[in-house]
């Protein structure tokens, strides 16, 4: 069978980068292929000893657990200014889902790797590469990489570096919802030591990574969750975090929240993942003259704007994608490069962990896709290539 290489590809119809690619076949394990990788590293190449990976691929768009299925890969030669890495661990999240199910903002040709987050470990380097050697983690640098597979050849200048003294698994999850949190922090309000954001969705990868930034910058967090049976345990594991306030949705609307407000100021920032009744009720709480940031819609309903809150209380609606903040940086290397180090010190310090993770072995790939669709899941699952 005839079989091209896969290479990046820029897609004008949504612009996220898309693979061209076929599987083969061979008799080598995958056991095998990570001993061979183990075993060193060299400087510049133009023909890796790796002749393919496995990745998990979709050839069409449905139910993960349905379309997803391990395959493997050719791998074409190291170039001048790309660089071969090895995947060390990848998590699942709700976007690698929706792009699978074809619903998420951009999708990529089909067939397609899932993915689009991970941490992998550089191999070879091409001899025009300057700014990554043998050694070295990095993370992509936009979505739709493709990181579900044991390894993979890249352009250079489509990945970042991470410093290796931060855990496995916080490397592994910090390029999208850490940056997320991290940002609807920074850019839509001037917030200040003691200030305080309300927060729906805050025991999602998100809200915990915002209860930590937030409190190492000494400002307060409401945190609104869902009512559950283990909500005690719930509402203690977020304060240990930081969290200054957990509380049940239905509270939102009971004159518990003035009691509440006498021990903090009201919220000049509000951030919304849920939408629909979650959303208004978040915005009746604001201040006068603050924002509300949507960055996702967990509940699948719109989100409603009392035309009070816009003409008496003058509120901001905002929305959010870190996808799009990095393509909008693209050419300032600077702007990710000092968010990731920022974060990458509170990681250091104690001050910011990964979310709850789950390890699943990679070959264990429907298991772990199952229990990432599952509601109220608890930890996020993370393939360990």
């Amino acid at each position: 069978m005839k079989c091209l290489r896969f290479m990046w590809l820029p897609c004008n119809r949504n612009g996220v980068r898309t693979q061209t690619m076929c599987p083969v076949s061979t008799s080598r394990s995958t056991q095998q292929q990570h001993k061979q990788l183990s075993n060193g590293v060299c400087r510049y190449s133009t023909t890796s000893a790796i002749s393919h990976c496995t990745a998990l691929l979709y050839r069409e768009h449905g139910d993960p657990t349905q379309v997803v299925q391990s395959e493997s890969m050719n791998l074409p030669n190291v170039g001048e200014t790309s660089v071969f890495v090895r995947m060390l661990a990848a998590p699942i999240n709700p976007s690698d889902v929706n792009m699978i199910q074809g619903t998420y903002a951009i999708l990529p040709d089909l067939p397609a790797v899932g993915g689009n987050e991970g941490v992998a470990q550089v191999v070879e380097v091409g001899s025009l590469v300057k700014a990554l050697k043998p050694g070295d983690w990095v993370i992509p640098r936009d979505a739709g990489l493709g990181t579900w597979r044991t390894a993979a050849v890249l352009a250079e200048e489509d990945v970042i570096s991470l410093p290796r003294d931060i855990p496995l698994l916080s490397a592994a999850t910090l390029g999208v919802n850490p940056c997320t949190a991290f940002r609807m922090l920074a850019d839509f309000e001037d917030l200040s030591p003691g200030d305080t954001v309300i927060q729906n969705a805050a025991n999602s990868a998100v809200g915990q990574a915002v209860i930590q930034i937030a409190a190492a910058k000494g400002i307060q967090t409401i945190n609104v969750v869902r009512d559950r049976p283990n909500f005690t345990t719930l509402t203690d594991r977020l304060k240990a975090m930081g969290a200054s306030h957990v509380i049940k949705e239905e509270t939102l609307r009971r004159l518990e929240m003035k009691e509440l407000f006498k021990s903090c100021p009201r919220p000049k920032l509000a951030l919304n993942g849920v939408g629909g009744k979650s959303a208004t009720e978040l915005l009746r709480h604001l201040q006068v003259g603050g924002s509300m940031v949507t960055y996702g819609g967990m509940g699948k309903q719109p989100v409603t704007v009392p035309v009070s809150a816009l003409i008496f209380r003058n509120v901001s609606v905002r929305g959010f994608w870190v996808t799009q903040w990095k393509r909008d940086h693209s050419e300032d290397e600077g702007a990710l490069r000092s968010m990731l180090d920022e974060l990458c010190s509170l990681i250091r310090q104690g001050k910011l962990t990964a979310p709850a993770c789950s390890e699943v072995d990679f070959q264990d790939f429907s298991t772990a896709l199952e229990k990432a669709m599952q509601p109220f899941t608890s930890a996020k699952q993370v393939l360990i290539m």
